[in-house]
């Protein structure tokens, strides 16, 4: 007597397992064309994945040997906590939670908003986008008193850089 090892019951079919089971929708994948597909030896894709890193190492040391513009001697707001960070330069806004980041040049952003905790030391920053978007960032103080060399410090970068960025384009625009 033969035994079947695993489940014996049939794999579902329906739209919410694949749209193609609607009709119109998408067009039924063929299964000719999969077995068709030449399969990637195992040295071939390891060669493509040797080549990506290299073109991604290669763009990561451009980056840091390519020169900053002018501007980069101006003012600098830098603040960072456990998980968070906040740097305000001469080429925008960077802000970094854990792994994701994100940066905005002087140009994409409207406005800028600090905020404090009444209670606490949270430092929240949000930067306002022209599209309505914002992305706030809390960052935990060391002490409550830094708060006002934080405001000061970005005061300083927000009206060295987004005031200027500002002028470029109204005169970009006569």
């Amino acid at each position: 007597m033969e035994q079947r090892i695993g489940s014996s019951s049939q794999p579902l079919e329906g739209a919410g397992f694949d749209p193609a089971f609607v009709p119109g929708l998408t067009s039924p994948a063929s299964k000719e064309t999969e077995a068709e597909e030449p399969e990637k030896t195992a040295e071939e894709a390891r060669s493509s994945s040797e080549e990506v890193e290299e073109t991604a190492v290669g763009e990561v040391a451009e980056a840091a040997d390519a020169p900053d513009d002018e501007g980069a001697d101006g003012p600098v707001f830098e603040a960072s906590d456990r998980r968070a960070k906040i740097v305000a330069d001469h080429r925008g806004v960077r802000l970094a939670l854990d792994d994701q980041e994100c940066e905005f040049r002087w140009d994409e952003i409207g406005a800028v908003e600090t905020e404090t905790a009444r209670f606490g030391k949270r430092f929240t920053l949000t930067v306002h986008t022209p599209d309505r978007r914002w992305y706030p960032i809390e960052i935990e103080a060391p002490a409550r008193s830094r708060f006002s060399e934080w405001e000061s410090q970005l005061d300083a970068v927000l009206d060295a850089y987004f005031e200027e960025s500002e002028e470029e384009s109204e005169e970009d625009s006569d």
